[in-house]
């Protein structure tokens, strides 16, 4: 197998370096990932300035790796186009720090660069681990995760336009229940922005908000990692909703407007 990795933490978060680790073990693994943090990017890519690219070396890991100052989409395309000798077989992505649930999954760089493997046609998958209890969040787990991921779908069918997105609890191994194929829930802000004051008397707003979590059925991705269980929810990056598409048609918008 020859994996493509990346992440929206920053290359040398701890989450991207166990999952290139974990990889390894199961093939040729190259890293192309943003040079600094670029959480929240959603599927940017840059277009008004060049990038530029340097060789990293990863601590305790023999493997090619390659810093980029653009967004995790940008090192998508950049290491399929450019810097990989031959097309990977996967897009892998994270081990993200942090959940990618519901509606969140349109602002996640993680899950954007899993979307952009697709639409390169290449099989991929995002990774996240949810934050736990204090600081510790065991990316070792998350790594057996990622590699039992990629033996499955390895041998099967997948198609290149549906990408898996996998989120993690972070409790330890043993109470992991799990894996749970889910379908995203709802997440929303409320109070999103908080109102303040620099030392010079200046307002500035600071992004902050609080969470609400909506429809919990049980087959809710939201619902899965809140009961211990592994979430694993395909998504696809095509938007159209079809069942609209013959309402609108009805509505008027296909007569002719020559008259």
């Amino acid at each position: 197998m020859r994996f493509l990795v990346t992440n929206d933490d920053g290359i040398h978060a701890e989450g991207l370096i166990q999952l290139a680790a974990s990889l390894a073990t199961l093939g040729e693994v190259t890293v192309v990932a943003p040079d600094n943090e670029r959480s929240a990017t959603g599927h940017a890519i840059t277009m008004h300035y060049p990038l530029r690219v340097r060789r990293v070396v990863l601590p305790g890991l023999d493997i090619q790796a390659y810093a980029v100052d653009g967004t995790p989409a940008d090192c998508v395309k950049l290491g399929i186009d450019v810097l990989l000798e031959g097309r990977p077989d996967f897009v892998f992505t994270g081990i993200n720090r942090g959940a990618n649930l519901g509606t969140d999954v349109l602002y996640s760089g993680t899950v954007s660069a899993a979307i952009e493997g697709c639409i390169m046609g290449v099989r991929s998958a995002a990774f996240s681990l949810l934050h736990g209890d204090g600081d510790k969040m065991d990316y070792a787990y998350a790594g057996k995760i990622a590699i039992k991921v990629a033996e499955i779908i390895s041998g099967k069918n997948l198609s290149p336009d549906t990408l898996i997105n996998v989120n993690i609890p972070s409790v330890p191994q043993n109470q992991i229940r799990g894996m749970k194929v889910t379908r995203l829930g709802r997440r929303r802000y409320t109070k999103n922005y908080e109102k303040r004051e620099d030392p010079r008397g200046r307002t500035y707003y600071w992004l902050s908000g609080q969470l609400i979590e909506e429809e919990m059925e049980s087959d809710i991705d939201i619902d899965a990692v809140n009961n211990n269980y592994v979430s694993i929810t395909p998504l696809h990056y095509d938007l159209t909703s079809y069942e609209m598409m013959s309402i609108l048609q009805s509505w008027g918008f296909e007569e002719d407007f020559t008259d």
